[in-house]
């Protein structure tokens, strides 16, 4: 979905834009819940775990897909990572295959987990598919990110939700990405009493790079911010930044921009990973991009429940 977060879904107020939608918002919940109850779920014989989010975009599902991979790959698990397949995801896709490989995508989530049940992998990982009701799973994880959390707390239109927040009851593990936010936790855990709450943290893997350069930024993510503060927190020397919708297909003509004002500005061009990989797609594989890990503090104890629920 290509679009900027309105500024609206994160009023504290109910804004009149928010107030305006709120009805649609409210047909977009029950039509939702009418789905959950009527699409017929079906169990593998693999264990499923689902990385998934209430928040509309940029949570940190991908990352932590890629380090929940390696978790299973340390338990001695043979894992596939599972993702529906969309014509503007393909950065996606090829960045999760360049990290792990073992990935499968077809129309529908069903359909690429027994594809990969037939390649004899035992455990699947979804890269989102929360609100795809027609596959049990074996653990429901949902990400936040600490500097979006859940907006004004309405489902879209009227604000950033994909459902209802009450939901939040149907997830066994929370992570965080960011600070650690008691307020939040308590939230969360009025409706999900029993749910283990994780925090994680990015870290750059080649910061170092970049330390002597002036930077032109550039990103087509969910939230571009978040990758802009995570630069300028490795002290990177950051000119002038440019956000762009979430899956932007970048054109000829954007880039000619891009490449025009870096060198009027003598400045290094720079985006994300995964603007990375839909660039390299179309011919622009020489730009600059900041490599990024996933950190999960107490690990151990996240490892240990992840055991205990495949």
């Amino acid at each position: 979905m290509k679009f900027k977060t309105p500024k609206f879904w994160h009023k504290k107020y109910l804004n009149l834009f928010s107030l305006l939608l709120l009805p649609l918002s409210f047909l977009i919940q029950v039509f939702s819940k009418i789905r959950s109850k009527v699409i017929p779920t079906k169990k593998f014989n693999s264990k499923v775990i689902c990385v998934g989010n209430l928040y509309l975009g940029g949570t940190g599902k991908t990352p932590l897909t890629i380090k929940l991979f390696e978790i299973l790959k340390y338990m001695e698990k043979n894992p596939a990572i599972i993702k529906k397949f969309y014509h503007n995801q393909n950065d996606e896709i090829d960045l999760i295959k360049d990290k792990v490989g073992k990935v499968f995508t077809a129309t529908s989530r069903q359909k690429a987990i027994m594809m990969a049940e037939n390649s004899n992998f035992d455990t699947m990982i979804l890269d989102d598919g929360s609100q795809d009701y027609s596959i049990y799973k074996d653990l429901n994880i949902a990400c936040f990110n600490s500097k979006q959390l859940i907006g004004n707390e309405h489902t879209i239109p009227s604000g950033p939700l994909r459902e209802n927040f009450n939901s939040i009851k149907n997830f066994k593990i929370a992570v965080i990405n960011g600070d650690k936010n008691q307020k939040f936790e308590n939230k969360i855990k009025e409706f999900a009493p029993n749910i283990d709450i994780f925090y994680s943290e990015y870290y750059s893997v080649d910061a170092s790079k970049y330390l002597n350069k002036s930077l032109l930024a550039f990103a087509g993510i969910g939230n571009p911010n978040n990758f802009f503060e995570l630069m300028e927190k490795n002290k990177l020397n950051i000119k002038i930044k440019l956000a762009y919708p979430d899956h932007y297909n970048f054109s000829q003509n954007d880039m000619n921009n891009l490449f025009q004002t870096a060198k009027k500005e003598n400045l290094d061009l720079i985006t994300t990973e995964k603007d990375y990989y839909r660039l390299k797609k179309i011919g622009f594989n020489n730009i600059n991009f900041f490599a990024i890990k996933l950190k999960i503090h107490n690990e151990q104890h996240f490892i240990k429940k992840i055991k205990e629920c495949i």
